[in-house]
């Protein structure tokens, strides 16, 4: 089961409206924290300045608040701007009709009853939102109606006296009280500011003001400091708290809050961290502690924070704070590897994956939104190559086109982008990275990328709770999410509400039957026990990944590695042991074929296979398989595989709902029944196995003669697969690879200790790139298996001992796990 964490989020987050036009200049020299006592003496000047002017603060800001919220000005005849007004109109016009406006009511809505649960007034308040941006967007059946106002205000007045109000203490999920229901509310308030009676006003922001006094701090659990997502979202709140309210400390205590100048910075945004929540230097992302986050709770983040530095730029409490210069630089290393052609990764977004009406393509065109937000105050050298980002992003995805996911401020600043023909679109990011702060590791090519969703002592297997993530038991187990550049639907076309959760690709698994997680209140993580999760990167293109297996729950070890190459991703497995008497499978493919359209044509060595649903068979020692639409799969003869019964292959039409998976407060999912064919490859290694072995190669992308002619080639040789080492060579490119379990050799390649080792030699050089994911070793000495003459270039971390037999020393204690390269000739 889940281990209780204390810094759990609500079970949903709301994609967070787009900020205005206006920008901020911000610094972009390091600085302590002296800016911030210079930005409150500043602050406090201008705010005296501006008494008795003619242009107040407050109303101009509120006003670039409530343009966030509707998008300002725009034309309602343009087609995408005609259907986004749609979309918002016949949703705001569903909660209107079914507005409970009589005098005895005890919920707003019917389905939210009573009003006074923490996820049902949670929902009222957002579902009000929806109400008056509608009232306040011209074009709705509700724009500028009296009555819609006058009701809008009545139910405010209803919540309060009724559910949420000072008077009651916390009960169920904090974030209904602390951000959920305060941020909806607030945004109501901006949007109704000019009807709100001073009165009402004021029990309002007193309300917000009680579980929300700050970003610092969780209110339900003082001693608790906020961060990541949470810091962000609370700060604008209590920003939008303070403009409503006129109280310049309580702004300039949202911004503060951004830099975490309570306390010294520690908590700060714009600060990477080496342990815990927020942004690292590689890339990684991390919320609650140790769930790799960047799709959901990072999103979030940099929407947040973008969106103050927009509301409050050019104002007497404008964000100074010279290293937001980190959240510029995690849209290029944090973000753009893990968003194909507009949509997020699920390898990234935790338990979200089972929220039906926020799949990747959701939560990537909110971190679009959120990416061209930000440009709009960075930097012009930022700004430019992210809006050529997002103009690649955006005309690539046809299949759930951006323009009919977002909103209409969102619209707004993709339109003025798609429009603007200095902007080019950018290509598809290729290449390899590796994420050694969140376990997660991404290869792209053109027409392809693979991710890898791996697990240790430091980071979560999973996460689940409030109901969210029922059947998430496997997804860290080293699940391989290949993407097709050509179906951008594989995983959120019903994927998680269909696909048989012991089949994950990529991984090896006990069959046990398991029970429902995260049924109870309240979130939690589980992490695995192993050390080894990672692996190395070589020249930005290639790399190799490791994971050793502990599994929960089973006395089930395997020891795992990828090792990625230019058209090509092999994976091995040794050591596979078991002694539960149950059978265990290792999963090399569970493609969906989707709800309809013709059988997707499976060929195993030249032999087309049937087609229909409910088709399985054994296919004992196949050399290599196609499946028309996706690629090749290689099985490769290697010690072990012969024992059990080997590649076994099913076609099936799969059935179930997304309410299965998810029965959260405001994320359950439907109880409609859902269907999706799949056609799944694995290999059985039997009852109880000792030392099993497996071996297959994704080949993305290629023809059946091309698959049939890799089978024949073999331009990759596997050199050992085992306790002690995987290994493979890849001639054409002159590489090896390496992963080490203990010392051992390999191909002429040694290592003195656990870790991974790339080598490539071509015509410029040398290249090595050595980690230690296992984070067990302090130096690693690594002997190449061919003469260098000299040191190019290399890392700190590394010496090089020259010669015939030249010995790479490599100090790789404390580096987290990350790689360590030099350049020899």
């Amino acid at each position: 089961m889940p281990t209780p964490v204390s810094d759990s989020s609500g079970p949903s987050r709301r994609v967070l409206l787009a900020a205005g036009a206006a920008s901020v200049v911000v610094p972009s020299a390091a600085g302590g924290t002296a800016w911030a006592a210079a930005a409150e003496t500043t602050e406090d000047a201008a705010v005296e300045d501006v008494e008795g002017a003619a242009e107040d603060p407050y109303d101009t800001l509120l006003a670039r608040a409530a343009d966030q919220l509707t998008g300002g000005a725009f034309d309602a005849g343009d087609p995408d701007f005609a259907a986004a007004l749609k979309t918002l109109d016949t949703q705001a016009s569903t909660w209107w009709r079914q507005l409970d406006r009589s005098t005895g009511r005890t919920a707003l809505w019917p389905d939210l009853s009573p009003a006074t649960d923490p996820g049902n007034f949670g929902q009222s308040y957002t579902r009000l939102r929806t109400l008056a941006v509608a009232w306040a967007t011209p074009g709705t059946s509700l724009t500028d109606s009296a009555e819609t106002a006058d009701a809008l205000l009545d139910a405010l007045r209803f919540l309060h006296s009724t559910a949420y109000h000072p008077g009651r203490p916390e009960s169920g999920n904090w974030w209904f009280w602390e951000i959920g229901a305060p941020r909806a509310l607030m945004d109501t308030c901006v949007l109704l500011r000019a009807r709100l009676a001073a009165d009402d006003l004021a029990g309002y922001t007193a309300t917000v003001a009680a579980f929300c006094p700050d970003p610092d701090r969780r209110t339900s659990a003082p001693s608790l400091a906020e961060t990541g997502a949470n810091r962000a979202d609370k700060a604008v709140i209590v920003a939008l708290r303070g403009l409503l309210a006129r109280e310049a400390d309580t702004v300039a205590l949202a911004r503060d809050g951004l830099s975490d100048v309570r306390d010294g910075g520690r908590n700060s945004l714009f600060t990477y961290v080496t342990s815990g929540d927020g942004f690292y230097e590689d890339g990684s992302f991390v919320q609650h502690g140790s769930v790799a986050y960047t799709g959901t709770y990072g999103s979030v983040l940099l929407g947040a924070a973008g969106q103050l530095i927009a509301l409050l730029a050019d104002s007497p409490w404008a964000v100074v704070d010279p290293r937001t210069s980190v959240l510029y630089e995690a849209v290029d290393r944090t973000f753009a590897p893990v968003v194909l052609d507009g949509l997020m990764m699920d390898a990234v977004r935790g338990r979200a994956i089972s929220r039906e009406k926020a799949r990747d393509h959701h939560d990537g065109a909110a971190t679009l939104s959120h990416i061209l937000q930000l440009a709009s105050g960075a930097p012009d050298a930022y700004a430019r190559r992210w809006r050529a980002l997002a103009k690649g992003w955006i005309r690539r995805n046809r299949s759930t086109p951006y323009v009919g996911l977002v909103g209409i401020p969102a619209l707004a600043r993709a339109k003025a982008v798609l429009d603007d023909a200095s902007v080019p679109a950018a290509e598809r990011l290729t290449g390899h990275f590796a994420f050694a702060d969140m376990d997660r590791v991404v290869h792209r090519r053109p027409g392809w990328a693979l991710a890898l969703s791996l697990s240790s002592k430091r980071i979560a297997a999973y996460e689940a709770g409030n109901g969210e993530n029922l059947h998430g038991w496997y997804t860290g187990d080293g699940m391989a999410y290949l993407y097709d550049g050509d179906d951008l639907g594989q995983f959120g076309d019903g994927f998680w509400a269909t696909v048989d959760p012991y089949r994950l690709p990529g991984t090896t698994v006990d069959t046990r039957a398991r029970a429902d997680i995260g049924t109870g209140g309240g979130t939690g993580t589980y992490r695995p026990k192993n050390a080894v999760a990672g692996g190395a990167v070589l020249d930005g293109r290639y790399g190799a990944a490791a994971m050793e297996l502990l599994a929960d729950g089973s006395s089930l070890r395997a020891r795992k590695t990828w090792f990625c190459l230019d058209n090509a991703v092999v994976a091995l497995g040794a050591d596979i042991t078991a002694g539960d008497g149950r059978t265990v499978e290792t999963v090399v493919e569970n493609r969906n074929l989707h709800a309809e359209g013709p059988a997707r044509r499976l060929t195993v060595d030249g032999r087309p296979q049937p087609g229909h649903d409910g088709w399985s068979a054994r296919l004992g020692e196949a050399g290599w398989a196609h499946l028309n639409g996706t690629g090749g799969y290689v099985f490769p003869d290697v010690p072990g595989r012969a024992a059990g019964p080997g590649l076994r292959a099913l076609r099936e039409r799969r059935t179930g709902s997304w309410r299965d998976i998810n029965t959260g407060a405001d994320t359950g999912g439907s109880a409609t029944p859902v269907t999706r064919r799949y056609l799944t490859l694995w290999f059985d290694h039997g009852t109880s196995p000792a030392g099993a072995s497996y071996a297959y190669v994704l080949l993305p992308g290629a023809s059946a003669s091309a698959t049939a002619a890799w089978a024949r080639a073999r331009p990759v040789r596997i050199l050992a697969n085992d306790a002690t080492a995987q290994a493979v060579e890849a001639r054409r490119e002159g590489l090896l690879a390496a992963h080490f379990w203990r010392p051992g050799r390999v191909g002429g390649l040694s290592s003195s200790g656990a870790g991974t080792v790339l080598v490539r030699r071509g015509p410029r050089g040398v290249s090595v790139a050595v980690a230690d994911p296992g984070r067990t070793e302090t130096t690693l000495d690594v002997e190449l298996p061919f003469p260098v003459r000299k040191v190019v270039r290399a890392d700190d971390t590394v010496s090089v001992t020259v010669g015939r037999r030249p010995v790479v020393t490599v100090r790789v204690g404390g580096s987290r796990g990350h790689a360590h390269g030099a350049e020899l000739a």
